[in-house]
């Protein structure tokens, strides 16, 4: 998964991340803001322009937007939109920041249908917490289902055209 931002949500997710089974790439345009001491399973990856580095990394990925900026957060889900080749991609925030990204990515040409694929606000629903380490543990769990679920679509066979054909 890829982890766009290393402010204090960032930081507890990482860390709620580390005994898990995914593999992070770490995100930030501050460079001075990701840590030189990560878990094993963290990549810490400075970029100037997260944007464009989410326009190139590669298809079936899982990404997280909670930058330190809603400009920067716009431009990300923008570039990742347009692309629609990732596993899941959620968006730090409330209802009122997702209605206003929406307005703003119709208007740059982003059809309704990839704009559903956008889960925002982010977490398991009922919990309300605020603390970065709630809001962790929540998106922890929530990719955790969004994992598991791309596991069974994918270990589900796929009928042969030969079977679905009526004698």
């Amino acid at each position: 998964m890829v982890l766009y931002g290393a402010g204090h949500v960032g930081r507890a997710l990482v860390r709620a991340l580390a005994p898990l089974p995914c593999r992070v790439t770490w995100v930030d345009s501050r460079p001075d803001m990701l840590p030189e001491r990560t878990p094993e399973n963290v990549e810490p990856r400075p970029s100037d322009d997260p944007a464009a580095l989410a326009a190139r990394l590669p298809a079936g990925r899982y990404h997280l937007v909670m930058t330190h900026s809603h400009p920067l957060d716009l431009a990300v889900c923008e570039a990742l939109l347009r692309r629609g080749d990732f596993a899941w991609a959620g968006l730090i925030g409330s209802a009122s920041k997702r209605a206003r990204f929406e307005r703003q990515l119709r208007a740059a040409g982003i059809a309704a249908d990839r704009l559903a694929r956008l889960v925002c606000p982010i977490g398991i629903e009922g919990i309300e917490g605020k603390a970065p380490a709630v809001i962790a543990a929540s998106v922890a769990a929530q990719l955790l289902l969004a994992f598991e679920a791309t596991a069974m679509r994918a270990a589900r066979p796929v009928p042969s055209p030969a079977r679905m054909a009526v004698p």
